[in-house]
């Protein structure tokens, strides 16, 4: 089948998009949306600016639609992203990362259902051990790019999410009982390499902005 995939740049819609090319089907966009709200109940916000170079080191078509990220009101820009998907390249399906949010994952199915496309979701309720341990054994190479809650802190941006990362988050869920990939929003992340990359994305730095319990990563490539 001819999938769209949702794309935040992150680690679990580029390992979607990895299974979903495993399982044989054409990947024919990677759709991306840009939301003005950096507290999107929907959407991806932390290095969103790099998904268009991501999707040129996969060597995927890549569609892009800013919204003003008000809570429901961003539903109408993805539906008429997905709309512009299905134009340009006649896809059949949408794959998603979701892995347990149930309000993300049954927006993207209404408007599935409503543009008579499948909705593919490889990840969901996936064991987040599992999925960690995966990503790292595919060879993802993953950096936190936002930090959303206690007891995180600016330490924690351009952090490699590797085996001693998994190490220490466990340390962490032990105590606090948070999402181990973070699924409660508690941090977010960047893909830097993966199997679907033609070449590593090339970072040189990526800064730490912000207070308290809330940083987001400002990257810096090696290119500029």
């Amino acid at each position: 089948m001819k999938l769209g995939v949702l794309f935040s740049g992150g680690k679990d819609s580029t390992y979607a998009a990895l299974l979903a090319k495993r399982a044989g089907h054409e990947l024919a966009c990677f759709l991306t949306v840009d939301s003005e709200n950096e507290n999107s109940f929907m959407f991806h916000t932390p290095a969103i600016k790099l998904t268009k170079l991501q999707s040129k080191l996969a060597d995927v078509p890549f569609l892009l639609r800013k919204t003003n990220g008000k809570k429901e009101l961003e539903l109408f820009d993805l539906e008429e992203l997905i709309k512009d998907a299905i134009e340009r390249y006649n896809i059949d399906g949408i794959v998603t990362g979701a892995v347990e949010s149930v309000y993300q994952a049954s927006r993207v199915q209404e408007i599935c259902d409503k543009l008579e496309v499948q909705c593919f979701n490889p990840l969901w309720q996936k064991n987040q051990w599992e999925l960690l341990d995966e990503l790292i054994e595919s060879g993802f190479d993953m950096r936190i790019v936002g930090v959303f809650a206690y007891p995180f802190d600016g330490k924690m941006i351009g952090r490699k999410i590797d085996k001693k990362f998994v190490e220490d988050i466990g340390k962490v869920h032990k105590r606090l009982r948070i999402n181990p990939a973070g699924e409660g929003g508690e941090f977010e992340s960047l893909v830097v390499n993966c199997p679907l990359f033609k070449k590593p994305l090339g970072v040189n730095d990526i800064k730490a902005v912000g207070a308290g319990n809330s940083w987001r990563g400002e990257v810096k490539l090696k290119n500029g």
